[in-house]
């Protein structure tokens, strides 16, 4: 069985593993969810996951790697997952 996510540009096999645990088993699946949702959902499930993670699904939408992505896209991402993230105790 071949894993289509593993054929995106910046995936690898345990990026896809995440993806799998949180319901993304398809190119169509990650577009449907978009870099911000599949990137939270794999933060709620507990994985530890970097920004890269984050970054890398863009780019795999994108078809481009990850770091060729714009400072303001980064940024947009980022902000777009600080709105999603509950407040942080202190």
């Amino acid at each position: 069985m071949t894993d289509e996510l593993l054929a995106l540009k910046n995936l690898g096999k345990t990026s896809a593993q995440w993806l799998h645990a949180v319901g993304i088993h398809s190119a169509s699946d990650l577009r449907r969810a978009g870099a911000v949702q599949a990137y939270c959902a794999v933060k709620q499930r507990g994985f530890r996951a970097s920004k890269v993670l984050l970054y890398a699904i863009e780019g795999a939408l994108r078809n481009v790697h990850w770091s060729e992505l714009s400072c303001e896209r980064k940024n947009s991402l980022n902000s777009q997952v600080e709105a999603l993230s509950p407040p942080r105790r202190l």
